[in-house]
């Protein structure tokens, strides 16, 4: 890559870019999509420039182009392609391996976005903003609390409490009463107060690392179009196109504060309770027992101010919101810590006769935050169709229920990784199964329930290959059909039909989203329910009954122990793998480049929102470019780029808006984020970006499992897409292709020539003067309508 310089524009005297002469100077920004990809293959060009930008996003012209503003006469025959390269905010570094960590955090905050369309339910989309966050929260409260468990429980209490357990380790020598004789370390309230060093210190990592995302990625500065009034809650049909959306460094600030408290509370509260608990037995120390009831009492109130912080306001995207709760922000942790250390210091009192015996009270800890976060999926699952109901959309995944079923597993997905961190410590601090109690007995429930899960994975597995082998068999004939005087091939047709087929399964991702989230529901809650009622484990419970019962019972304990162990070491593996391997961070990152578009809304620690960085590149490029040249734009993006692209659009002042037009291919932006966050590119949504813009076109195949057509209602649809293109560009050997052509899918959609032409259409349709705006109902014509002349 050449990077020697970066490239600017020549300056005239006054300092300032001078205005080429030509006014119809014609840009393609190009947009890539998931994976990411290099400048030299976008613009398939080995020698590249970089324009503006830094290592971590920036645009790219290919060397020979990089004045081309002022050579207007060399681009007579098309625009001058531009790359934006954005693929390493996702997957740069190794760090970005540490992410998998915060899975649950980030598919919490998808939720949040899933929201139904709504029409005048101010209050019910506010409560629904709140239950998200309060969901969130409790992932939090389990994070830490999965922490406490390993440190506090397993290891200082059972272990080092254990002679057998603590001689296999010697490192908790010093902690145990008999190895070290009775030493300082060797209290219970002592162990507990060394061992909250681990969670403390992880709460401390969470808020670091949602610090030091929030500098990089919330502060980023969006273009501003001046101080007008501030808009009306519900103006527009999508909130993308507002001042204040990808600026979100007030709200993320808040819930850091919110949460970075809650996590100290927590550790604060599974060490005080224990050292309160011995204070308040009868015949225990009067004055001991008095300071544990007023630091319960203060860490109850310190939690209730947490809760209110986070229910007390949500996004505020109406307006450019630059100011911060400073004195909230910075107190609210300092108070939580203040009160963690008095904590482990009241804990660390000298008791006679205090011992450490079964398990702390981690039972009654991950059973609360369980049926919490059952309750709050259900009641948002209320205000979810409640809020469908007002304005029914019958593309929106699962009926508007989509945020409370990803929600359900964001916390099945919390609880499966806690109980296995848990599981398998216990496992490797008790070799022989019996010296002590091990992790809580709802988490061995919560992990039976796996095996059940997964059986019923692998049916909607088979039902779905099942279907793609009916819709491979209808199409056989469709595709023999489409390519006629064709020698038959039977396996190049069948490679074709079942390409298809494959590409339709995306469309039933809502079904098994639904009935896995139903099914994690119901088993979460048969496994709370067997956990209280018998505070045994599954094998044990089930002693008595029926051989085929207690078999089964033994068997989904074991298996759903053995199978947490082995997806625990395969995360860790894949985790470990990520940090050394760029090929393999790249991976990953396409799970962030999907997961992460959206701004954290809900939880604080969860991966960066790459696009509050993206978004502002984009705009802040396209106005000044259009601005200084008084060109034409192509923004030209490919999947998730595309979906950049559109959220770009929405962000431009009207004026520029008139000098740019829109090539989406491989596009999910109805098929994907249409159906699963109709509140923001609904239908609604994307008809006014149809409207807004000049010309839009988009391009798509039926062998292609991502993208799709826009399918905007009435005539406007096939004004938009164009039908479907063709998959291979020729079925067999030709002229043109005397090799096999390959199945694309969703990839390479430039090789096809009707990309070309439908750019020349958008720039034909782009005068280069100022168009008039277009009023809505106004007819169609050029490169709009699809006829095929465009319009000069």
């Amino acid at each position: 890559m050449e990077r020697a310089r970066e490239h600017r524009p020549a300056e005239g005297a006054g300092g300032r870019a001078e205005r080429p002469g030509e006014a119809g100077t014609a840009l393609e920004l190009l947009v890539h999509g998931v994976g990411g990809t290099t400048p030299q293959e976008m613009l398939n060009d080995p020698r590249t420039v970089r324009i503006t930008g830094d290592d971590i996003a920036a645009v790219f012209r290919r060397a020979d182009d990089a004045d081309a503003e002022h050579r207007p006469a060399d681009r007579q025959g098309g625009p001058v392609p531009e790359a934006y390269v954005w693929c390493n905010l996702t997957s740069g570094n190794g760090t970005r391996a540490l992410w998998l960590l915060l899975l649950p955090f980030m598919v919490v905050n998808l939720a949040h976005w899933m929201r139904p369309t709504a029409r005048g339910r101010k209050r019910l989309v506010r409560l629904y903003g709140l239950l998200v966050r309060l969901t969130g929260l409790s992932l939090t409260v389990l994070f830490v609390a999965a922490a406490c468990e390993v440190a506090l429980d397993l290891a200082a209490w059972q272990c080092a409490g254990t002679h057998a357990c603590a001689a296999r380790h010697s490192w908790l020598g010093f902690l145990s009463p008999e190895a070290s004789d009775g030493g300082w370390w060797s209290l219970p309230g002592r162990r507990l107060a060394l061992a909250a060093l681990v969670p403390t210190a992880l709460t401390g990592l969470l808020w670091y690392l949602s610090l030091r995302t929030w500098s990089a990625y919330e502060s980023q500065q969006p273009i501003t179009h001046g101080t007008g009034p501030e808009e009306p809650e519900e103006a527009g049909p999508t909130a993308l196109g507002r001042p204040g959306f990808w600026y979100g460094r007030r709200l993320v600030a808040r819930l850091r504060a919110a949460h970075t408290a809650a996590g100290l509370l927590t550790v604060a509260a599974a060490v005080g309770s224990a050292a309160a608990r011995h204070d308040r037995a009868p015949g225990g120390p009067a004055v001991p027992g008095v300071l544990g009831t007023l630091l319960e009492a203060a860490l109850f109130a310190g939690a209730a101010v947490v809760v209110w912080v986070v229910c007390r306001r949500g996004r505020t995207d109406r307006r450019l919101d630059g100011e911060l709760d400073t004195r909230m922000v910075r107190l609210l942790p300092l108070a939580a810590l203040t009160l963690l250390v008095l904590t482990l210091v009241y804990a660390g009192w000298q008791r006679p006769g205090w011992e450490s015996a079964g398990r702390l009270s981690g039972d009654a800890a991950f059973g609360a935050v369980t049926l919490a976060q059952g309750l709050l999926v259900i009641v948002l699952a209320g205000v979810a169709h409640a809020l469908y109901r007002s304005a029914p959309d019958r593309r929106a995944a699962m009926r508007g229920l989509a945020g409370p079923a990803v929600a359900m597993l964001a916390c099945a997905l919390g609880g499966v990784m806690s109980g296995g961190v848990a599981q398998r410590v216990s496992d490797w601090l008790d070799g022989t199964g019996a010296s002590i109690p091990g992790p809580p007995v709802v988490l061995t429930w919560q992990a039976s329930v796996i095996p059940p899960l997964l059986v019923l994975l692998l049916g909607l597995c088979g039902w779905l290959a099942r279907r793609a082998w009916h819709i491979a068999r209808d199409e056989h004939a469709t595709v023999a059909q489409e390519f006629p005087g064709e020698p038959g091939d039977p396996a190049r047709t069948r490679r074709i039909a079942y390409a298809r087929a494959m590409a339709t399964l995306t469309d039933r991702a809502p079904r098994i989203v639904a009935v896995t989230s139903a099914a994690t529901l119901l088993l979460g809650a048969g496994a709370l329910v067997g956990a209280l009622t018998t505070d045994r484990t599954p094998g044990r419970a089930a002693q008595g009954s029926y051989p085929v019962v207690h078999g089964a019972a033994e068997t989904a304990q074991a298996l759903g122990s053995w199978l947490i162990g082995l997806g625990f070491i395969l995360f860790v593996t894949w985790g470990r793998r990520a940090y050394k391997d760029a090929s393999a961070r790249r991976t990953i990152g396409i799970l962030w480049d999907v997961g992460t578009f959206w701004p954290r809304a809900a939880h604080p620690f969860a991966p960066p929102c790459y696009a509050e960085r993206a978004v502002p590149d984009l705009t802040w490029r396209i106005e000044t470019w259009t601005r200084s040249t008084g060109g034409r734009l192509v923004l030209s993006g490919h999947s998730q780029g595309s979906v950049l692209a559109a959220a770009a659009a929405w962000q431009l002042t009207p004026a520029t808006r008139n000098r740019v037009a829109l090539l989406t291919y491989g596009s999910p932006l109805e098929r994907l984020y249409g159906r699963w966050f109709p509140a923001h590119f609904g239908p609604a949504a994307l008809g006014a970006l149809h409207q807004e813009v000049v010309c839009w076109r988009n391009l798509h195949r039926l062998t292609d499992p991502i993208g799709g057509p826009v399918r905007l209602p009435g005539d406007r649809g096939p004004g938009v897409d164009r039908p479907p293109l063709g998959d291979p560009l020729a079925y067999g050997r030709t002229e043109a292709h005397p090799l096999p052509a390959p199945i694309l899918g969703h990839s390479d959609y430039q090789a096809d020539p009707a990309f070309a032409e439908e750019r020349r259409r958008l720039l034909a349709r782009l005068r280069p003067e100022v168009p008039a705006p277009r009023h809505p109902g106004e007819p169609d014509d050029g490169a709009r309508s699809g006829s095929g002349a465009p319009t000069a």
